[in-house]
């Protein structure tokens, strides 16, 4: 094995975490273009178990020092071109783990501006450069007067001493060790500031936490940073790092320079305060080395601060999609509104639109008596389980409507849940609901999906795109490219752990499945319109350019229900069908009794002499991850559905108190903390330190969107409109 693959080898191990064996045999199945769903379910005896996240740390860390790798490679035949490659430079270029240090290094050998030291250069001074350095007590003008060149420009003293001091500056620049030396020093000592713009104070209130903010380099948490970088581009605050926090005489040179002079062995202590060497460190410092570094810890934190806030986004959005659905009921979405009214949409059990209509309950028109004509006319015509209404404007006004008018349906089981309305009008303004509802109004394709979504997250909420959901901070900060991607891939793992049944799924939800596409998804549905229902997953090798690798890839999250074989209602893949059936035969069951059978079948492993009368070819840990499988009576891997019971005086922020003990959900978890729908239009917070009586690192650990909380109100500003509340010592519902 080449040594460059070895050590891409051991590094990816570090990174993640996991064994060397592990990170290559996960590169070789990546290569040979399996997906990360079919690896982390079915290829997890080569793996040794690695999840879906761990799996996808690997894939994103492995593109990462692939390009990382092609690029130094770029880099260092830029170099060369330049006849300027050392073996020195060389090996510290690759010595470099991270692209932005990459580009600051590489910075100075790509600039198309003619520098001053390079027209020194041409002109001959590098040697005088190279003489002052190691004689720098020499008389100046004296030497100098030696190298003028009038027809290079250099024509007195001054600027040949000028053309000699930059390319002095240069060569301590261009120092990739010295530079690593440095970064070090102020990662570890360094102080980060925010400073209001004095002119725009009184437009600047949202950013007042940052008007006079210091933290250590070190310490500063993603949301904060790209807060602070939010306030430098919109022109409120200035940021800078201070080298030297604890110097208290500023008018010394840094100590930043000690490190710079000792790199160089150089003592400054020896020095004259005017000497050469003083005056050429003390340039490189200040015009150039701090004003890079400052730069490119800039650029470093917005890439650590985008890497965590995209990874709080991606657990956000997973638990989100991964909700419990409510299952197959006849449902009524209200998108609430005031002016514009109350849209209603019915659908059945599988989600088709049944009817539709306008309501107009509360101000100006509150015309109540109407209302609640309609809704009773609904309710008793598709016989309706459950409502779902948005959680947006005039929600609390909707909810306690309909409650006062199910008290008078005391012998129909109706449920009325509040269900966030996020990304709805994005779908209903997409083609996909225009394909689906071309005659419908917009406002009333809205009503559709908030009712779909609470019979099933998931199935409706990948109709939009993940972006719109809103459940990430600073979202339109980060780098969308690396956002959409870490999203899509949120999306496709929880698809696939959940399933999809073959006859029922929508294009778009096919689109998610391992192994397939846009363009697979579409012959699927075609293919099903056109000659009916699937009878088996095999079926599938008859659709239109669907070959062996995306079967490979997508059967076993491709479910049949009522087929010809019932192995295809399980989330075994086809390859695993002859172990199941050995398996099945050698405990004198049928698949039918197995599969089909309200009770666990317990199943016997075959001991060692009587391995060649079942599968001999099998493993006991094949054996056995087949019958974990055909034990799983519930196979839907979410949660029973729960609903939160808010506290219908509750209406407003105003009508809170402190001290007041609610319920509600969890709507938003980031790294300080997590907030709560409380059903008064503005979420509050619970802080990480008010999660939980135990010190919490990470709220994740505690809370997930979704998740229905008891919680205490410690403080309301309403004029800031802020909720702040905890969880400590607060008894939770049981999960």
């Amino acid at each position: 094995m080449p040594s460059s693959t070895t050590q891409l080898i051991e590094l990816l191990a570090k990174e993640c975490q996991i064994t060397p064996k592990q990170v290559e045999t996960t590169i070789q199945l990546l290569d040979d273009g399996n997906t990360v769903p079919f690896i982390a379910r079915y290829r997890k005896n080569l793996t040794q178990s690695l999840d879906d996240n761990q799996l996808r740390l690997l894939e994103t860390k492995l593109s990462y020092f692939r390009e990382l790798a092609t690029r130094k490679l770029s880099i260092l035949k830029a170099i060369d071109s330049q006849g300027k490659l050392t073996a020195s430079l060389k090996h510290e270029i690759e010595l470099i783990q991270d692209k932005v240090s990459l580009e600051h290094c590489y910075a100075p050998f790509k600039t198309t501006r003619v520098s001053k030291a390079k027209l020194a250069a041409e002109a001959g001074l590098s040697s005088l450069a190279e003489q002052l350095w190691a004689s720098p007590k020499q008389p100046l003008d004296k030497v100098a007067a030696r190298y003028i060149n009038i027809k290079q420009g250099f024509t007195n003293n001054d600027q040949v001493i000028e053309g000699a001091l930059a390319i002095a500056v240069d060569n301590i620049t261009q120092d990739i060790k010295l530079l690593g030396l440095l970064k070090q020093h102020l990662f570890e000592q360094a102080v980060f500031t925010s400073t209001v713009v004095k002119s725009k104070i009184d437009d600047a209130t949202k950013f007042k936490d940052y008007f006079e903010f210091s933290a250590r380099l070190n310490r500063l948490p993603a949301h904060r940073v790209l807060a602070m970088l939010r306030g430098k581009s919109e022109g409120f605050l200035r940021l800078k790092i201070e080298p030297d926090p604890f110097q208290k005489d500023k008018k010394v040179y840094s100590y930043c320079q000690t490190l710079i002079a000792k790199h160089l062995n150089i003592y400054l202590a020896k020095e004259d305060q005017s000497s050469w060497h003083r005056k050429v460190i003390d340039i490189a410092w200040r015009t150039k080395l701090l004003v890079n570094l400052e730069k490119q810890f800039l650029v470093q934190l917005k890439e650590q601060a985008d890497t965590e806030a995209i990874e709080q986004f991606a657990n956000n959005l997973s638990a989100l999609l991964m909700a419990s659905p409510a299952g197959e009921k006849v449902t009524m979405g209200l998108d609430p509104g005031f002016r514009s009214g109350c849209k209603l949409a019915v659908v059945d059990k599988t989600g088709r639109l049944l009817d539709t209509a306008t309501i107009y309950p509360h101000q100006p028109q509150l015309q109540i008596e109407q209302a609640k004509q309609v809704v009773n006319k609904l309710l008793q015509q598709y016989k309706i389980e459950l409502i779902a209404i948005g959680n947006g404007t005039a929600s609390r006004e909707s909810e306690q409507f309909i409650t006062e008018l199910l008290k008078s349906f005391s012998n129909q089981k109706i449920q009325a849940i509040s269900v966030s309305e996020a990304g709805a009008s994005v779908y209903s303004a997409s083609q996909l609901a225009a394909d689906e509802f071309p005659h419908l109004d917009v406002t009333l394709r809205g009503a559709v999906s908030i009712a779909r979504r609470l019979q099933d997250p998931l199935s409706e909420l990948v109709k939009i795109e993940a972006k719109a959901i809103g459940v990430g901070l600073y979202q339109h900060d980060v780098q969308q490219t690396l956002l959409t991607h870490r999203l899509q891939s949120v999306v496709e793992d929880c698809v696939n752990k959940v399933g999809v049944d073959l006859n029922t799924a929508s294009t778009c939800v096919l689109t998610h499945v391992a192994g397939l596409n846009q363009s697979l998804a579409n012959n699927i549905v075609e293919y099903r319109e056109k000659h009916g229902r699937f009878n088996s997953r095999h079926a599938l090798n008859k659709v239109p350019r669907l070959g062996a690798k995306a079967f490979q890839q997508a059967a076993g999250f491709l479910t049949v229900s009522g087929g010809e074989n019932c192995l295809d209602e399980t989330i075994l893949h086809p390859e695993q069908y002859a172990i199941a059936k050995a398996l099945i035969a050698f405990n004198h069951k049928t698949i039918q009794q197995v599969v089909l059978s309200s009770e666990v079948i317990e199943l016997k492993l075959p001991r060692n002499h009587e391995k060649s009368h079942v599968n001999d070819q099998a493993s006991e840990a094949d054996y056995q991850e087949v019958i974990n499988v055909l034990k799983m009576v519930r196979r839907d891997p979410r949660a029973q559905f729960k609903t939160a019971e808010f506290d219908h005086s509750i209406h407003k922020i105003s009508d809170l108190e402190v001290d007041q003990l609610l319920q509600g959900v969890v709507t938003n978890v980031a790294n300080f903390g997590a907030f709560v729908d409380l059903g008064v239009h503005q979420d509050g917070l619970v802080h990480i330190s008010m999660l939980s009586e135990r010190f919490v690192d990470d709220p994740h650990k505690i809370v997930k969107v979704g998740q229905i909380v008891n919680v205490k109100v410690v403080s309301v500003d309403v004029e800031r409109k802020r909720i702040a509340l905890t969880m400590k010592a607060i008894k939770q519902p049981v999960s």
